[in-house]
This record gives C-alpha cells, sequence and structure tokens, in this order.
C-alpha cells in the first residue's frame, strides 16, 4: 500500500497530492529528497531512502515537474515503477495545454481534480501486478536430462564426446584459418607433410598421439636454443655515489645518529639547520591566508577558434545546403530525447573515467544528467552535445560545493569562547600523508594565532612519533616563543610505541585544556579498510574522545578505490560506535594534488560517495603547501580535453 503520491513543480508548488496511509504527512521525506537529490545533482538513481520510507521519483523536463511516490521500504510493490509513468503520462496529457498556454499562471490560478484519474490508475496497475503468474519450476519430464538415453552417455576410449566437440568448434575452424593462411609459406614441407600423413594412417590412434607430443617438443627446443643468446656483461659500475637531495641537508654529520645515545629524545637531539625559505616554499604569500586552487583553462579561446576555422569552409563547400544543414543542426526545433543524448552521453561518461572517476560514480553522474535533460526543450542555436556538457558541468560543480561548510577557524574561537580545546582527528590508509598534512595544517593554524597540541597517537608505524617530533622542533623555529609573547605555539604529546591510542588521545585532550591550548590535533596509524580489528581501535578512538571534527585523508591518485575506502570507513564506525547516532567522517583531506596534473576525478568521487567537503587541499612538500578547495578550478580541469 502506498504512503502518498504527490505532483510538484520544480519551482516548489505541489499540484496535486495523495495520502494513502494515516500518518506522518508526505512534508519530510520530500524535503529531503529535494535538499539530497534533486539540489545536489545525484539524480541517477531513481529511488531514495528516507528513514522507513522508499521514495520513487519522476522527472518532467518539458513541464518543470516532479512526480514522487513514497511507500514502506519493507513492503516489495511491483507495480510502481508502471504506476508512476502512467500517472505521469495521464496528468501530462490531460492538462498540456494548460502548462503550454498559461504557463506559470495555469500551475498557480489552476485546479487539477486528479483523484479519479490516479485511483483508476493505481487499480490497473495492482491488477496488472496481481495477473502475473507466478515461475513454475520445471517437472524432469519437461527437462533435456530426462531425453537422454544410456547409451549417448556411454563414452567410448579414444572417442571425444559430442558436446565437446560442439564446444571446440570454433577453435578447430580458427586453426584450419591459420593453417591455410601458412600453407603457402610452406609450400617446400608439403611432400613431407603428406608421407607423414600416410605413415599416420598406419598407426594407432596412441601411436600417432606420441608422436604428436615428441614433434611438439622437439620443434619448442629448437626454438629455445635459437632464442637463448649469450649476452655481453655488463659493464659494472665502479663505486656507488651518494644521492644528494635538493631539499635535504647536505652536512651528512647531523644525520648520522649511529654514535647518539639519547634514543630520539626531544631535549638532546640536535637542531637540523634549514633554510626558513626552502621550507616556506612561496615568499610573497599572506601569512594565515589559505590560498584557493588554481587552474588556468583554454579551452574557450581554442573552442573558438575552431568554430570559426570550420564554419567558414563549410559554407563556401556546401552551399545554401550546407547552411541549411547546420542551422538545422543548431535551432531547437524538438525536445531532448534519451537516444540524442546516448552518443554524447558515452563518450563523457569515457572521458570522466579517464579523469580518475571512479567507473560507478561516472555512470551515476550521465544517468542523472540524462533524467535532467530528457524532455527537455533545446534553446536556440544550441547543439545536443554543448546542452549535454552544460548540464554536466553544473551537476559537479553542484557536487563539489559541500552542503555545510566546514569553516575550521570559525569553529576554533567559538570553541575558545568555551574554553575548551578544538580537537581534529586524522584517519585513512597507510601511505597518504596524514603527519605531512597534519603538521601544514598546524602551521596554518599557528600563522593564525592559534597554539597547537599534536597528539601522537600512531604507536604502530616506527618512526610515526619521531616524524612528528620533527615537524615539531621545525614548527617551533619557524615560529619561535619570542615572536609570540614567550608562548609555545606548538607542543608534541607523546607516550612511546605499542599504547592504546585511544587513551593517548584521551590524556592530550585532559593535557591541551589544562595547560590552555587551542587547538589538538589527533593522528592515527594508517590502515587498510578492510582490517576489521584497527577499524574497531579507530571506531573506539572516535567514540571516546568525540573529536569535534574527523577528517579523512584521502590521495588524489586512486580512481574506483577512493570509493571502497571511504565507503568502508564509514561504515566501520556506524558498526563499531556504540553510540545511538554513530560519528561518521566530516570532511576531506584531499593530498598528493601537485601529482595528478588534470586527473581530478579522486575530487568527484570522495565528495559523491560521502555528500561531505573537501576541507583542505595538499599541493607540494612545504607547510605553505595547503590549499582550499575551488569546485569550478576543479571541474574545469576534469572537463579539459
Amino acid at each position: 500500500m502506498l504512503d502518498f503520491f504527490t505532483i510538484f513543480s520544480k519551482g516548489g508548488l505541489v499540484l496535486w497530492c495523495f495520502q494513502g496511509v494515516r500518518g506522518p504527512a508526505a512534508t519530510a521525506p520530500v524535503n529531503a529528497l529535494i535538499r539530497s537529490v534533486l539540489l545536489q545533482e545525484r539524480g541517477g538513481n531513481n529511488s531514495f531512502t528516507h528513514e522507513a520510507l522508499t521514495l520513487k521519483y519522476k522527472l518532467d523536463n518539458q513541464f518543470e515537474l516532479v512526480f514522487v511516490v513514497g511507500f514502506q521500504k519493507i513492503l516489495t510493490l511491483t507495480y510502481v515503477d508502471k504506476l508512476i509513468d502512467d500517472v505521469h503520462k495521464e496528468f501530462r496529457d490531460k492538462y498540456r495545454n494548460e502548462f503550454q498556454q498559461k504557463g506559470a499562471l495555469g500551475l498557480l490560478n489552476g485546479t487539477f481534480d486528479f483523484k479519479d484519474d490516479f485511483m483508476r490508475l493505481l487499480r490497473d496497475a495492482e491488477e496488472s501486478s496481481k495477473v502475473r503468474a507466478p515461475t513454475v519450476m520445471k517437472t524432469f519430464e519437461q527437462s533435456l536430462k530426462s531425453q537422454k538415453t544410456v547409451k549417448c552417455m556411454i563414452e567410448t576410449r579414444g572417442e571425444k564426446p559430442k558436446e565437446k566437440v560442439k564446444n571446440k568448434k570454433n577453435k578447430g575452424s580458427k586453426k584450419d584459418g591459420t593453417e591455410a593462411v601458412a600453407a603457402p609459406s610452406k609450400a617446400s614441407a608439403g611432400d613431407k607433410q603428406l608421407s607423414a600423413a600416410g605413415d599416420k594412417e598406419e598407426l594407432t590412434k596412441d601411436e600417432i598421439l606420441q608422436k604428436n607430443r615428441e614433434e611438439f617438443f622437439r620443434r619448442h627446443m629448437k626454438a629455445g636454443e635459437k632464442s637463448r643468446s649469450p649476452k655481453p656483461d655488463a659493464q659494472k659500475e665502479k663505486g656507488k655515489k651518494p644521492r644528494v637531495w635538493d631539499l635535504g641537508n647536505s652536512n651528512a654529520k647531523v644525520l648520522d645518529y649511529s654514535n647518539s645515545a639519547t634514543n630520539g629524545s626531544a631535549e638532546a637531539c640536535p637542531v637540523e639547520e634549514f633554510d626558513p625559505d626552502m621550507a616556506l616554499g612561496d615568499k610573497n604569500r599572506e601569512p594565515g591566508r589559505l590560498y584557493d586552487l588554481e587552474y588556468e583553462s583554454d579551452d574557450e579561446a581554442e573552442e573558438e577558434k575552431v568554430v570559426q576555422n570550420s564554419s567558414k569552409p563549410s559554407v563556401k563547400k556546401g552551399g545554401l545546403g550546407g547552411m541549411f544543414g547546420m542551422l538545422k543542426g543548431l535551432v531547437g526545433s524538438k525536445s531532448l530525447t534519451r537516444e540524442d543524448m546516448d552518443p554524447v552521453l558515452e563518450k563523457m561518461k569515457d572521458h570522466l573515467i579517464a579523469k580518475n572517476v571512479a567507473a560507478e560514480i561516472a555512470v551515476q553522474l550521465c544517468e542523472s544528467v540524462a533524467k535532467k535533460l530528457e524532455g527537455k526543450v533545446m534553446g536556440t542555436f544550441t547543439t545536443v552535445t554543448s546542452t549535454v556538457k552544460q548540464a554536466l558541468q553544473e551537476a559537479l560543480v553542484q557536487i563539489l560545493q559541500p552542503q555545510r561548510r566546514v569553516d575550521v577557524l570559525r569553529d576554533v574561537m567559538d570553541a575558545q569562547r568555551h574554553r575548551r580545546p578544538y580537537v581534529i582527528t586524522f584517519c585513512g590508509v597507510n601511505g597518504v600523508g596524514k603527519s605531512t598534512n597534519l603538521a601544514k595544517i598546524s602551521f596554518w593554524l599557528i600563522e593564525n594565532g592559534f597554539s597547537v597540541l599534536i597528539a601522537a597517537c600512531d604507536t604502530f608505524r616506527a618512526g610515526a612519533v619521531e616524524q612528528l617530533r620533527t615537524h615539531t622542533r621545525r614548527l617551533n623555529a619557524l615560529h619561535p616563543p619570542e615572536s609570540h609573547g614567550g608562548r609555545t605555539m606548538v607542543q608534541l604529546y607523546e607516550k612511546g610505541y605499542g599504547k592504546d591510542a585511544a587513551g593517548i588521545a584521551m590524556e592530550a585532550i585532559s593535557y591541551a585544556r589544562n595547560q590552555g591550548f587551542d587547538v589538538v590535533l589527533v593522528d592515527t596509524a594508517g590502515r587498510m579498510q578492510d582490517n576489521a580489528p584497527l577499524m574497531t581501535a579507530l571506531a573506539k578512538l572516535i567514540a571516546v574522545n568525540a573529536p569535534d571534527l574527523v577528517l579523512f585523508v584521502g590521495e588524489a591518485l586512486v580512481g574506483n578505490e577512493a570509493v571502497d575506502q571511504l565507503v568502508k570507513f564509514n561504515k566501520a564506525l556506524a558498526d563499531h560506535s556504540m553510540a545511538q547516532t554513530p560519528r561518521l567522517i566530516d570532511g576531506i583531506v584531499l593530498t598528493k594534488f601537485d601529482t595528478i596534473d588534470d586527473k581530478v576525478g579522486a575530487a568527484i568521487s570522495m565528495t559523491y560517495i560521502t555528500s561531505k567537503p573537501i576541507v583542505f587541499v595538499g599541493t607540494g612538500q612545504t607547510y605553505c603547501d595547503l590549499r582550499s578547495l575551488n569546485a569550478k578550478a576543479v571541474v574545469a580541469a576534469l572537463m579539459k580535453a
């Protein structure tokens, strides 16, 4: 039984509504559908789940209408798709003239008495689902096995079964074809083959098989001996030269810890000499500012040149026929159909996959664009390709723009007013750059005047604590206490290796509260999304300490793997959390963005699958290589040919 069926315009005006059962109104689920699907360009799937309801919808792009039906998700109603199609067609045909003649005024002033028609269509749909008889299993007499006799199942020695001969028919034809091609080149060996064939007729089948095997092995042994040729001994290099890194320290004695008895303590370790300008990168930057991603695209200028160059010769060659053909292809005289868009959408899908968008996400995006444009009347002097491309660009920009903007600085200042530290937890798989980008975010917070406590909760990876200790030393060298009124701006809280990460994070937050730190950055161990024990430990850390922001750190190099990582991380956090409303990922840090050129599809995949914003983008190796996401720049790079 249906809970409701509603018809409304894309402007938000409800034209007609049917309430099937007594209960809550359709307002909340329909509003959720509008916010999460229609406004976010996620119409690839015509089904949406909201709490205990399943909503199915259909768009009418010609008259800007939306048809939505809702029912309990525990029910399996096979007639819903047919019902929504029939209602859509009946409603359009009944009020077509009113929509075309009056337009928006027809929606405002019109009265839509559609109850009797809807009830008739509902009864027809329910009856059609009952008419279909359930599929009955075949009896043994109806099966092919009952037609086989015992004689046909007996196999004699040396005789191949008939079924296998049929299956290998194609292979045999291929071999015959190759032998026919190779016959002219082997004309000299024809007599030998004929004589050998005459001998084989006198031999038994087993002897023929044995001879064929011997010839096969003899041929391959000869081919192997010919391929083996003595290779000249490669000249060995005399000695090995040490590699000198551009950003490294040229003094080898500073890097030699072999005779040190300090065991890595922060007080006794020598202070590294490094160039601050090298660590900061851009000298002309504005301190504390988080710049947007930049991408310059010359596609528009190139397209204009191509259009100008291609349009001139077409008029000369084609004459009036070419001109009328061009106008016929450009003038919007009909509404878009799925057949018109399919070739363009197929190319767009391949283009998105080539740009590192996950294949599943690319298919859903193209499906969403098709549903958005199907039935829409094209504008004057526009092509199908340009219309589809424009709609896809708008959809991508809408996906990258978050529903809720994460403003870290504002939230930190709000936490300061409540006299508590603002806690950010970093999680992700191995090797994506969690510790490095944590140091970049620390530097950005320090330049904005906030003190930072780094909690070393990666108690598993060798060298993880020492890496954070080095970053802490360098950050304190760039921002010494003397420049901040004697206040230490960044400090490391660590308890060594093999300890409970959740307990260390809890102690670090308590220490930051007592010492007056503004922000606590919790570094966690890298873990694969399939490792259940480590995912349980991460869920415990987040559930116990309740951080203000949970950031998933993912690299821009991944494609389909990004979807798998985010889905399983969120699922693990939900499954292993003890809370009634589990804490999931709040935002994304996209790293290694400087290594992918224009293959920026991972940004689309991550935001589409989670509906969470990309808060920070890592673009290099220095502390200043941190950016905020610019949706238009990413889409421009994505749509570049």
